[in-house]
């Protein structure tokens, strides 16, 4: 089989496509839409997030040292394409994407209410890598949407239609072919 081969490139896909708000005091709120976003500690829970140096969005981010990642369901990505194509420096993103800011727990930025998740973060470090800078950040809070809550108060995360972004393109996560730890699993417990 032949293969052929490129010059490195950012290919590790599908990523989430996640909705990321700040806001600067006195401000109006910003929504950046961020692929580049992963778990990278489980004790403390932390994640991280690239932005480019010259979005608007990194600058509020930088200053105030908090945000809130939003996951994104098939009902939002329309708007989370909006968000990264357009610059809150020239527009209002909640207002154009009719998305509603709520009122977060343990940060001074919004949530977007209409995410099923949102995951409030308080900035621990930021590295400079290039054309981003990497945003390294402890999770404070978790909100979630009750309508995924059963009566058990199980969360019900995968009935929320999430989506991921690969190679340019949007696509809900779909068919669940195994769970964790399944592969040594007796046949009987899987």
């Amino acid at each position: 089989m032949a293969r052929d081969y490129w010059r490195g490139g950012n290919m590790l896909y599908p990523v989430p496509a996640v909705m990321v708000s700040c806001q600067r005091k006195n401000e109006k709120p910003n929504i950046i839409t961020v692929a580049w976003a992963g778990t990278i500690c489980s004790d403390p829970v932390m994640l991280s997030i690239s932005v480019r140096k010259e979005r608007y969005s990194h600058a509020i981010i930088k200053e105030t040292g908090e945000f809130a990642v939003n996951l994104v369901t098939t009902d939002l990505v329309r708007a989370a394409d909006y968000c990264g194509v357009k610059s809150g420096r020239d527009i209002d993103k909640f207002t154009q994407c009719q998305l509603t800011p709520i009122r977060s727990k343990t940060i001074d930025a919004p949530s977007i209410e209409e995410s099923p998740l949102s995951l409030e973060c308080k900035v621990k470090e930021i590295i400079e890598l290039g054309s981003h800078d990497m945003f390294l950040s402890e999770v404070t809070a978790v909100s979630v949407d009750e309508q995924y809550m059963d009566e058990k108060g199980k969360f019900h995360l995968n009935d929320t239609k999430l989506c991921a972004y690969s190679h340019g393109e949007y696509f809900e996560l779909g068919k669940k072919i195994g769970k964790f730890g399944y592969s040594v699993r007796k046949k009987k417990d899987r």
